[in-house]
């Protein structure tokens, strides 16, 4: 059953169970059937049914050949909208990135206590290569980048337990980690401070490199150089 809300009665509930739609569809990365939503809603399913109708209406979500309902194209539309300076600038750096080093790079934003991924991209010629699909999300207090996003944080807003990790960040410039968000993944991440953005940070994540994280956060600075200068700093 999904909350009502994370922080306190919503404003509007009909709204509120509407988004909470999309994220079990998102959660989910599957289509599913009404009476699935309305159980992990833990509402009736005439009242998931006319929540999915709504959004089905304004092509948010849509039914599969077997009538189960997923995540509609609109939502693409919408989410190209969100700091589309940032993709914009970020997107040839990522590509040349991934491209270079022969896995994904992605930039991930702070997003309340999450670190959330904007964007991101594939390495074009590798033979296996990791997802990280714009969207995922995963507590900031987990995984390189969520350290990354954290160092930029005055001190006294680091959460307990990872203070001294985020100290060495600091001091190192870059963060890495190893099955912290998911079991034998690697990352290496690098603060992306920008005026006018949520704190963010570039990152790569991969099953097995011949690089050492301080090498792969060498390369991963220059492109943060690049994707701040393009926008000015």
């Amino acid at each position: 059953m999904v909350s009502e809300s994370r922080k306190g009665p919503a404003a509007s509930q009909t709204l509120s169970r509407g988004i909470q739609v999309l994220e079990v569809l998102a959660d989910a990365q599957e289509a599913l059937t009404v009476d699935r939503i309305a159980e992990r809603l833990g509402v009736h399913r005439s009242i998931a049914y006319r929540l999915i109708r709504t959004l089905e209406d304004h092509g948010l979500v849509t039914r599969d050949a077997a009538g189960r309902i997923e995540l509609g194209a609109r939502l693409a539309a919408l989410a190209a909208g969100i700091a589309h300076d940032l993709q914009a600038a970020a997107l040839p750096e990522l590509t040349a990135v991934a491209n270079e080093l022969g896995m994904t790079c992605f930039v991930a934003v702070l997003d309340r206590e999450e670190c959330v991924t904007l964007v991101s991209v594939e390495p074009r010629h590798a033979i296996a290569s990791v997802a990280q699909r714009p969207g995922s999300r995963h507590p900031f207090t987990a995984g390189a980048p969520g350290r990354a996003v954290l160092s930029q944080l005055p001190a006294e807003e680091w959460p307990e337990g990872v203070t001294k990790e985020v100290r060495e960040v600091t001091a190192r410039g870059y963060a890495d980690s190893h099955g912290e968000v998911i079991e034998n993944l690697s990352s290496v991440a690098v603060p992306l401070p920008l005026r006018g953005h949520s704190p963010a940070a570039l990152a790569v994540v991969y099953l097995s490199s011949a690089h050492g994280p301080a090498e792969l956060a060498e390369r991963l600075r220059a492109a943060a150089k690049a994707v701040r200068d393009a926008l000015g700093g």
